[in-house]
């Protein structure tokens, strides 16, 4: 049958498929298919040309049936495949040959076409798209003729492996992905395949010469298909590999590992090509996990390719490593080999890894640098493998000292070095963990002789390859070793030392605070400079020079004099007010440590430095290192912007390792915390630091704005706490940081951008998230903070709440902060810090008066992410973001804290700071909002909360506590302070108490100020501040009411006792209560009496009882009385309808009409029925009145002399000794202040020891503690005219004329009083207790030359006249001596009695053996020899 015949045209060929295609749109009749069959037939018999029908069937072409569908939309079954499979067949019975054999023939021919022979071969192993197509319908074709029993897929791979030395991988991975031939099949059977395997792989990561993202992703496809078949076959755990019908899985191995070699040796030659090492690398990937590899086989895999990575090419030795290990730390390590370790890593813990890592040392030589290489990365990517190394090395220890085995010794020691080079905030420094180790009597080898010999001999054995820096530390913190032991130690020393000085590094030059640890050696001259930028810092705070450098000076003098005062005393322009380092300097010199001609020759140098530069110092900062780290950290910035978080901790590494060489300080404390002070005064800083710290704060808030696009904290990755952890391990870096930000927040915080307050406060916030292993701080000068403290509540004492621009920033920084760390998630006491978190508590209700009522929580609008929204909005005003913030439930919750609550006397310390001339809220707005949190928050808040418990007396205690610190440090504070608002706040409080507490609010009050002095050094301060708080208190609260029988009774008891137990030594001038005091005082009497039923007699009670017990407020009363009387007058008449003052106070006036007319001559029908003091106190305030003019004064006092004759009555006797009491505290005034002299007291005791020199009871008032009548006078007097009492003694006596000095000699007691005021002068002086007036010096009179031997000669007592108001102290007591010797002699024998001189003489021969020989010589001469031993 012929096509040709049925067509009415000329014949012309037509294709199979054209044919096909027109039967088909025929409608078909029912013997159609019959007849179809036979026409293919005759037509195919006819198609000569095999080759040409399966490339035209193999052909994808619309006209191609296999691309056709029949009309009823369902895809046709009926292919080309059978028709091909039974002329395949037919055709190679007529050669004779098999049909498969003849199929792979045909298919071999096609696919030679569409891929290439293995020279054609340019894309290294990847097709073009066009041969791709192609290819994919040839397999296609190829699976129909499987289908059909054509084609044998393992025939087809051994015919094209004939031909094919390196196959086509991309072949390959179409094989397998159109499942005509598995690559596990191809592996077992093809004998080479671990040749191809290996070329292709490496072919395919190493091509480069077109690169194009579809290429990229075709070699990315094929190599990990290819390594996922390898893993699966390779590293199944159902599977035996050893089986002998399986060579798969070992040959998988076999290749995985060449390759794996392949890529270490690229890296380690750096030869290699990178692209290829990153492809090789980047397949490695969890991703692997599916059709093809399990996930246990992948972790078989990793940890089967750690372990050849670990032991790849163990050439080094352990003394290579030792040498050499500084050089493979992670910022040194191929960034190739750090990305492998991640990958293989990756399935695995810390824990699992580190396991492993010991199985591995154990079991295998390795190549330390990858071993070494890898814990770095390690630890650099798992913040949480600090820990699990510390376990591991306590294993290793304590295995080594239970065995002795010095390969897991060695293991610990490079393992633990390692780990201390990459930096204290990855892991501690090396001579921390020595020490740890070490360092204790409870350490492993403390226990017993033999471990310590152990430690000891494997330490001397690591010398001759050890580097300086750790020898170092074993010198410097040596092993913990018992005294019977010390001499092993002592030689390993000395082999150490002298290892050190055959690398030219003698312990000579060892620094003075060096802690050697793990980081590179310094020099001699940066090791100087570094200790004495310490010793000057230590100096600057202590005020002397450490022991360190004293110590230093004495027992390593090369080093003092070479390299310590060369660093110290180097040139330079000298400030014109000292600084610290030219303090120390002279410091130094005065000690006798700097030699003279050493010390001329700087100041010359100094000299000749300021006139060169012209004062001014040159910079000192170099821009390669600021370059390199301005690069770095734009790098951390770009790696944050691209999301690539795993690469930022190695970036940050590369940080650190370059802020390490700008700052190259250590640590001065090896272990412990290390504490920095933060100097809140302008602290100059070089250049290079400055420069640096600006750069890292600039990136880290670039960072923050850059991470906070969109993110909240708590979505964005560790980065920020990764920053920081970075610069906690420099301290000397960290200073720098802290002291720009404190200057940043005091000073410059007008100056800071909403993007630099974001910034910052979320670094305050990570630096407190790292105070467990950051440095501690300590403010320089002292504040209100003497010790220590975290950093983060050190930064926030430079936020002031002084004045509304203070505040507005503190309330904005605070609020992001806060923000922040309750959106950073996890434990929020870890992100918040409790001072900032207090500073809110202050502000927010202060200047948002919506938050004074009971917070409402925002259960729905305030989660974390709106808060953080609301906080970086730009439109959004800090006033919302602070109520936002306030109802937030998290925030309220920290309250519950007690580290997060703010206390009452804390808030009142902040509060009383406020300066109202600058303050956000008005008179009256404070006036309320003070209120309302003293009354309504803090009076009913809980005492563990706080609070008072509501408990006015403890509301009242911290008020007058918060007033009196104020008034103390009124000094040191600006003016215009809150004081009179809390003031009032304070008065109104204890009116409240008084009217509502059934208590006595007097006693309380004295109370609190008892309790305060008992714990104040300066009573004297104290009581002035009492004395202004005193006086705006209601008077009437100062006496206290008691409710006797339906009646009301005074009680003074309190009172008096407060006056005569701490008024009196507060008295200016001396011996007398201030007026306004004294004043307030009394009219808190009469105010109280008038709750009384007889006001007037109560009054007259509690005088007649003040009299007797409160001396100094009875002689304070009489000496204010012109000014008191008419206000005390004035209040009696309103109490009590116009009656008359009391009797007791009408006395005080009767005595001052007395005194006045007594001075004046007049007749006195009688003396005032007062007591003694009362009348000498108007006496002598009448006199007082005339000071300027002593003429008229002296004839007052003779006119009163007249009528006061102590001979004729004992009541006038006592009148004038409480006189002369009163003149000489005056006197005493008048030399020890001579601005407050009162002028003619010196006078009026001359003529009042006249006049009572033949009585003995003017000696009592120089003996105010002998009981007796005049007992009053040691209770008006204080403690320390008490003491002076002595001196006045003297100093009266010695300038007296020689009938009055005879008469005193003679008089019965004199020579006791005499020897015990000697006493009292002599232990004065010998205590230091009287210096010189406090005015200018006055010179010495010729009279004092009377002292001499002349007057000795003489023998009298009138020759020792002094005037000692012109004498320094030490010639009063001169003089005093000399009395005594010329006055022993005269002295009657009975002036001492026996038992009064066994008394005296004790303590005479303690102080002053020639006095007492005097008096025992005179006074007792038969029991001179027996009693003269003590001598």
């Amino acid at each position: 049958m012929s096509l040709s015949a049925s067509c009415g045209v000329a014949p012309q060929k037509r294709t199979l498929s054209s044919l096909l295609a027109g039967r088909v749109v025929k409608r078909p009749r029912p013997d159609a298919a019959p007849r179809l069959q036979e026409a293919a037939l005759q037509l195919l018999e006819q198609q000569q040309d095999l080759r040409g029908l399966l490339r035209e069937v193999w052909n994808r072409d619309p006209a191609n049936i296999v691309t056709q569908k029949p009309s009823d939309g369902a895809t046709s079954t009926t292919g080309a495949g059978p028709l091909l499979a039974g002329e395949l067949r037919r055709r190679a019975s007529q050669l004779g040959v098999p049909a498969a054999a003849l199929a792979v023939k045909m298919t071999l021919e096609r696919l030679t076409e569409i891929v290439g022979s293995e020279d054609e071969d340019q894309h290294g192993g990847v097709l073009a798209s066009s041969q791709r197509v192609q290819l994919g319908l040839l397999l296609e074709s190829s699976r129909e003729l499987m289908s059909q029993g054509a084609l044998s897929p393992l025939l087809l791979w051994q015919e094209y492996r004939r031909d094919q030395t390196l196959p086509h991988m991309e072949l390959v991975l179409r094989l397998h992905s159109h499942n005509i031939l598995s690559l596990t099949s191809i592996i077992e059977t093809d004998e080479d395949a671990r040749l191809w395997l290996v070329s292709g792989m490496k072919a395919l990561c190493g091509w480069t010469s077109r690169r194009d993202e579809e290429t990229d992703r075709v070699r990315q496809e094929v190599m990990s298909t290819v390594v996922g078949v390898l893993v699966g076959s390779g590293f199944d755990p159902t599977q035996d590999p050893a089986a002998p019908d399986r060579r798969a899985p070992p040959l998988c191995c076999s290749v995985l590992d060449d390759m794996l070699s392949w890529l270490l040796d690229a890296v380690e030659d750096r030869q290699g090509p990178a692209a290829g090492a990153e492809l090789w690398i980047r397949v490695l990937d969890a991703s692997l996990c599916g059709a093809s590899a399990s996930a246990e086989s992948l972790r078989r895999f990793f940890t089967h390719a750690l372990t050849r990575t670990l032991t790849h090419k163990p050439r080094l030795t352990v003394s290579d490593a030792i040498a050499l290990q500084k050089e493979w730390t992670f910022a040194k390590a191929e960034r190739s080999l750090t990305a492998l370790f991640r990958k293989l890593a990756v399935v695995s813990s810390v824990e699992q890894l580190l396991r492993h890592l010991q199985q591995v040392l154990e079991t295998h030589e390795v190549n330390w640098k990858h071993v070494l290489s890898f814990l770095s990365t390690l630890l650099v990517y798992n913040p949480g493998a600090q820990r699990s190394l510390t376990e591991l090395l306590s294993r290793l220890l304590s295995s080594a000292f239970q065995g002795y085995d010095l390969e897991n010794m060695i293991t610990a020691f490079l393992l633990a070095r390692q780990g201390a080079l990459e930096g204290p905030a990855i892991f501690p420094s090396y001579s921390t963990w020595f020490k740890m180790s070490f360092g204790g009597g409870s350490c492993l080898h403390a226990g017993s002789k033999k471990s310590v010999v152990f430690l000891l001999k494997f330490l001397s054995d690591l010398v001759p390859f050890e580097p300086s820096q750790y020898l170092k530390v074993h010198v410097l913190q040596p092993p913990y070793v018992r005294v019977k032991h010390r001499g092993l130690l002592m030689e390993y020393v000395s082999l150490a030392k002298t290892r050190l000085a055959d690398l030219k590094e003698s312990v000579e030059d060892m620094g003075l605070y060096e802690d050697g640890s793990g980081g590179a050696a310094l020099q001699p001259q940066c090791q100087a400079a570094q200790d004495v930028e310490r010793a000057v810092s230590l100096f600057e705070s202590t005020g002397r020079i450490s022991a360190t450098v004293m110590e230093a000076s004495i027992f390593r003098r090369p080093y003092f004099l070479a390299w310590f005062l060369s660093a110290l005393m180097t040139p330079r322009t000298l400030p014109v007010k000292a600084d610290a380092r030219m303090s120390f300097i002279e410091a130094l010199r005065k000690a006798d440590k700097i030699p003279a001609a050493q010390h001329s020759s700087y100041l010359e140098s100094c000299h000749k430095h300021r006139q060169q530069n012209g004062g001014a110092e040159g910079p000192d900062a170099s821009d390669e290192p600021l370059e390199v780290l301005k690069k770095q950290l734009q790098e951390c910035t770009e790696l944050l912007e691209e999301g690539r978080d795993g690469e930022m901790s190695a970036q940050l590494s590369r940080v650190s390792h370059t802020l390490s060489a700008i700052f190259p300080g250590h640590p001065d404390e090896p272990v412990g915390r290390t504490v920095i002070e933060l100097h809140t005064s302008v602290r100059p800083a070089p250049e290079l630091h400055v420069r640096a710290v600006n750069l890292i704060l600039r990136s880290f808030c670039r960072c923050v704005l850059e991470a906070s696009r969109g993110n909240a904290p708590s979505k964005q990755s560790p980065w920020a706490s990764r920053f920081v952890g970075a610069l906690l391990g420099n301290t000397q870096l960290v200073s720098g940081l802290l002291h720009a930000v404190w200057d940043l927040f005091h000073n410059q915080a007008s100056l800071l951008s909403p993007a630099h307050l974001l910034g910052l406060a979320a670094f305050v916030v990570h630096l407190h998230a790292g105070t467990p292993r950051g440095p501690l701080v300590l403010l320089a000068p002292p504040t209100a903070q003497p010790e220590p403290v975290g950093v983060a509540a050190a930064l926030s004492s430079a936020l002031v709440c002084s004045s509304q621009a203070d505040m507005l920033f503190c309330i904005r920084l605070c609020v992001a902060a806060v923000c922040y760390g309750i959106c950073r998630g996890g434990q929020q006491q870890d992100y918040i810090p409790h001072s900032l978190y207090k500073k809110l508590l202050f502000l927010i209700p202060r200047l948002v008066p919506e938050a004074r009522g009971s917070p409402v929580y925002d259960h729905q609008g305030a989660r974390p992410p709106d808060l953080w929204a609301s906080a970086t909005d730009a439109s959004a005003t800090w006033r919302k973001t602070a109520w936002r913030l306030w109802r937030h439930p998290a925030f309220r919750q920290l309250e519950s804290e007690p580290q997060y609550q703010l206390s009452f006397s804390e808030w009142l310390d902040v509060e009383i700071q406020v300066q109202r001339s600058e303050d956000a809220l008005t008179d009256p707005e404070r006036q309320q909002y003070q209120q309302w949190a003293c009354c309504q928050l803090y009076l009913s808040r809980p005492v563990q909360h706080g609070g008072c418990g509501g408990d006015s007396r403890a509301l009242c205690s911290h008020l007058f506590s918060a007033v009196m610190e104020q008034q103390l440090s009124n000094q040191k504070r600006p003016r215009g302070s809150c004081l009179p608002d809390l003031l009032a706040r304070l008065q109104e409080v204890v009116y409240d108490m008084e009217v509502t507490d059934r208590s006595s609010s007097c006693d309380f009050l004295l109370d609190l100020l008892s309790q305060r002095c008992s714990r104040e050094t300066s009573q004297q301060l104290t009581l002035n501040a009492w004395n202004r708080v005193l006086l705006a208190l209601p008077a009437v609260l100062l006496v206290k009411v008691k409710s006797e029988g339906g009646g009301a009774s005074l009680d003074c008891d309190a009172l008096i006792e407060h006056v005569n137990l701490h008024q009196r030594k507060a008295c200016s001038p001396a011996g007398l209560l201030s007026c306004h005091l004294t004043s307030h005082l009394l009219r808190g009497l009469l105010g109280a009496s008038a709750r009384c039923r007889l006001p007037g007699e109560e009054v007259n009670r509690i005088w007649s009882q003040i009299s007797q017990r409160c001396p100094l407020l009875l002689l304070s009363t009489a000496h204010w009385w012109e000014c008191v009387s008419p206000v005390l007058s004035s209040l009696w008449s309103r109490l009590c309808d116009g009656a008359p003052l009391p009797e007791q106070l009408q006395l005080l006036s009767d005595c001052h009409t007395w005194a006045c007319s007594l001075g004046e001559g007049l007749p006195s029908a009688s003396d005032p029925a007062a007591g003694a003091l009362l009348l000498a106190a108007s006496l002598h305030r009448a006199w007082s009145h005339d000071q300027d003019h002593q003429d008229h004064q002296a004839q007052r006092f003779t006119n009163a002399l007249k009528v006061l004759q102590p001979e004729t009555s004992t009541q006038h006797q006592q009148v004038l000794v409480f006189l002369l009491f009163l003149c000489v505290q005056d006197h005493l005034t008048s030399l020890l202040y001579p601005q407050e002299r009162s002028r003619g007291a010196e006078e009026l005791c001359s003529r009042l020891l006249v006049a009572l020199v033949d009585s003995t009871d003017w000696l009592l008032v120089f003996q105010p503690h002998d009981q007796g009548v005049y007992q009053l006078v040691a209770m008006a007097m204080s403690d320390e005219m008490t003491r002076l009492m002595p001196w006045a003694f003297y100093s009266l006596l010695l300038p007296q004329r020689v009938e009055l000095l005879q008469r005193a000699v003679l008089c019965p007691g004199f020579l006791a009083t005499a020897v015990l005021c000697y006493l009292g002068l002599l232990r004065l002086h010998l205590d230091g207790r009287v210096t010189t007036a406090t005015g200018e010096p006055h010179q010495v009179t010729d009279t004092t030359r009377c002292i001499g031997r002349g007057a000795v000669r003489r023998g009298g007592v009138s020759n020792l006249r002094l005037c000692l108001a012109q004498v320094e102290p030490s010639r009063i007591l001169s003089g005093a001596k000399q009395f005594l010797l010329r006055a022993a002699p005269q002295a009657p024998p009975t002036a001492l009695c026996s038992s009064r001189l066994r008394q005296l003489r004790p303590q005479c021969a303690d102080l002053d053996p020639e006095v007492a020989a005097a008096l025992a010589t005179h006074l007792d001469p038969h029991d001179l020899s027996p009693e003269m031993d003590f001598l």
